[in-house]
């Protein structure tokens, strides 16, 4: 009891003191990630055992996903290049509150997921693998089913209800109060919960759910906080509003949502036509340069049934997508059955269950592919970032860093596209990762040209001419064989004139 009362007293002075900026500064490690996101309800049932709040014809009601589930997948997730799993609130939650938004107890795990063990299990068998679990945390909200709200010596925890502007963006939160985060023992318990997973199930990163909701001064201690409980973490942001300017200014994240490059991506390639040059000019002017970046999320109808809905085809969409997503400044996070891909209309349409028997093997096997880019070219995860030139609905970026260049090229036109360039060095020219283009240097420049609503990523090389060493043996060889049925075809010639002698 003592030993609490002294951390309570230590949280407490921490949420006075004024914060370092410096602690919870932003790290370049956060950027080597590729992230996937699971709705861990509605990703996959490795349990078997269903409760009776889980019914498959209620939209609303739980599905059946569980931590189980994730870890069946793990093998599949990392054959598609993922290196990090952001998971929806597993913190035990109101009934029937399957997103994970409406907390009833913050130190306690939703029994409808499992248990501390099958975390513990997934944290253990993802690092096996090279990849990390980052848990989404809600400190803005709690459930009015909870004992805390419903606690007669916390009432000063608590502002009320949810603005009703909020709900509108987020329907669950209807049954959920305010936490009053500048209550110092508010604070405090929030900054021990938040101990409680890294402690418990060794988590490698916590993405703050709304912290445009929530008390700018709380934010900076517990970034703080948490920076120092365990260096190294990866701290993300989600914005319920899309406004980030104050999250970047501050410096206290890794990553923050990019809501504004979102909606760019998003409406460029609904339909074709649309300059590419427009996602480019969005992000110039975007205070946030680089954060997390996606085009389908869990709120909102699936991408795939939004540009399906304009005649799109489906690969081709989201090859210029992803192209854009994983060569651009920030980090990919990809919503759960986008490499099937799924469709889904408005919630709750857009949160089924992930249906792996159907998925599309192109999809799949381009995801491998422009991870592993990703994963080879420093250049695109830290690299500056450029726009090159522009042809109606197709730009040219560049990324450059320390010795490396690469050029991402991007159509979205419905027809085929060219962009002259500078060339980089003489004598070099450009070689496609994704197509195996090439593109030759003529007087200083590089022509390149593209295929209608196509996407190629270039590097430079030297251009050697004829790879001779390789082509004089295959000469040879050839020649050897010709000769060789020349020199059979007489003898032939010469024994059937010997028998008709």
């Amino acid at each position: 009891m003592k030993k609490s009362l002294v951390m309570l007293f230590i949280l407490a002075c921490t949420f006075y003191m004024i914060p370092s900026a410096v602690s919870a500064a932003p790290s370049a490690k956060a950027y080597e990630e590729n992230i996937y996101d699971i709705l861990v309800d509605r990703f996959n049932n490795g349990g078997q055992v269903l409760s009776e709040q889980v019914d498959l014809k209620d939209p609303k009601a739980y599905h059946g996903g569980d931590l189980k589930g994730i870890i069946e997948k793990l093998d599949d997730l990392q054959s598609l290049g993922f290196t990090m799993l952001s998971l929806s609130p597993i913190m035990a939650n109101a009934p029937g509150a399957y997103e994970g938004y409406q907390p009833v107890d913050f130190k306690k795990l939703e029994k409808q997921f499992g248990s501390m063990n099958d975390l513990k299990k997934l944290v253990k068998e993802a690092h096996k693998r090279k990849m990390k679990i980052m848990l989404e945390f809600p400190p803005s909200y709690v459930s009015k089913e909870s004992n805390l709200y419903k606690s007669p010596d916390k009432q000063d925890w608590f502002k009320g209800g949810t603005s009703s502007s909020t709900i509108k963006k987020a329907p669950w939160l209807e049954n959920t109060v305010v936490i009053n985060q500048d209550n110092p023992d508010a604070a405090a318990y929030l900054m021990a919960s938040a101990d409680f997973w890294i402690d418990q199930a060794g988590i490698d990163g916590l993405k703050i759910v709304a912290a445009d909701q929530a008390s700018h001064r709380f934010l900076h201690a517990f970034t703080d906080h948490v920076k120092q409980t365990k260096p190294g973490l990866i701290l993300a942001a989600s914005t319920l509003s899309g406004h980030d300017a104050k999250l970047i200014r501050d410096q206290q994240f890794d990553l923050v949502e990019n809501d504004t490059v979102h909606q760019a991506v998003a409406n460029t390639f609904l339909k074709p036509d649309q300059p590419v040059s427009r996602i480019y000019d969005t992000w110039e002017k975007s205070q946030n340069k680089g954060g997390l970046v996606f085009v389908d999320d869990k709120f909102s109808k699936r991408y795939t049934e939004a540009f399906a809905e304009n005649g799109r085809n489906t690969m081709t969409v989201w090859k210029l997508a992803l192209t854009y997503l994983y060569t651009a400044p920030g980090v990919p996070i990809i919503y759960q059955g986008t490499e099937i891909p799924m469709l889904g209309k408005d919630y709750p349409d857009n949160q089924h269950l992930v249906d792996f028997n159907a998925g599309d093997s192109d999809m799949k096997e381009f995801f491998t592919r422009i991870s592993s880019l990703r994963s080879q070219f420093p250049a695109l995860r830290h690299g500056d970032f450029s726009m090159v030139g522009s042809d109606n609905g197709m730009s040219v970026f560049k990324r450059t860093y320390k010795d490396e260049t690469v050029y991402i090229a991007i159509n979205n036109d419905s027809e085929s596209r060219a962009v002259t360039i500078d060339g980089e060095d003489s004598g070099g020219r450009l070689r496609g990762l994704l197509g195996d283009n090439l593109v030759g240097e003529k007087n200083d420049q590089y022509k390149i040209g593209l295929a209608r609503e196509t996407a190629e990523v270039y590097v430079i090389e030297s251009d050697k001419g004829l790879n001779w060493g390789f082509i004089l043996p295959i000469v040879i060889i050839f020649l050897a064989f010709l000769f060789a049925v020349i020199v059979l075809s007489m003898k032939q010639k010469k024994h059937k004139e010997e028998e008709g002698a």
